[in-house]
């Protein structure tokens, strides 16, 4: 049974060898979030304690879905800290490990962190995403509108520049 939660920091902290897990999957099957190979859950821990910091402190909201009670994706929204922008959030690492893909997680985490968002009296969400990656033809299929391609943003975590695609959606409150 698939079941999506959000998480909080409490529930964050316990679930990091699962992200950790996740993450690497993520970074080793070649997705551009942020991080380089080799990665090791070693390396990836530090970033999911940052990331339970932020959710106690209010700041982040993390939705992970489960299969049968494991842990195979998750998907962030932080919430902007400039006081002119109250209303927007950016959607962060949508991950989902490569055995659960297929199963529509992907959908089913941004369904449930769009909703999230909504009750923090978030309006508009927007991301970015590795340009040419499998990720990129996700978005469109669930609402997001393109806004335009950044060349040579960021790198491939096996090496090598790559554009990134910037996407927004305006969601209901």
């Amino acid at each position: 049974m698939t079941v999506i939660r959000i998480l909080d920091a409490q529930q964050a902290n316990g679930a990091i060898p699962e992200l950790c897990e996740i993450l690497v999957d993520c970074v080793e099957g070649g997705a551009s979030v942020g991080f380089m190979q080799p990665y090791t859950a070693a390396d990836a821990e530090p970033y999911w304690r940052s990331v339970a910091e932020t959710v106690g402190a209010g700041v982040n909201l993390l939705a992970v879905a489960e299969i049968d009670g494991k842990i195979v994706g998750t998907v962030q929204v932080g919430f902007a800290s400039m006081p002119n922008q109250p209303h927007r959030g950016d959607l962060k690492k949508l991950l989902v490990h490569r055995s659960a893909r297929g199963k529509g997680m992907a959908r089913l985490l941004m369904e449930a962190i769009e909703h999230e968002a909504a009750k923090h009296g978030k309006r508009l969400l927007v991301l970015d995403t590795a340009t040419g990656s499998e990720a990129e033809a996700i978005y469109p299929r669930l609402g997001w509108e393109r806004a335009g391609v950044i060349p040579d943003y960021a790198m491939w975590p096996e090496g090598g520049y790559c554009a990134t695609t910037l996407f927004y959606k305006r969601i209901a409150p």
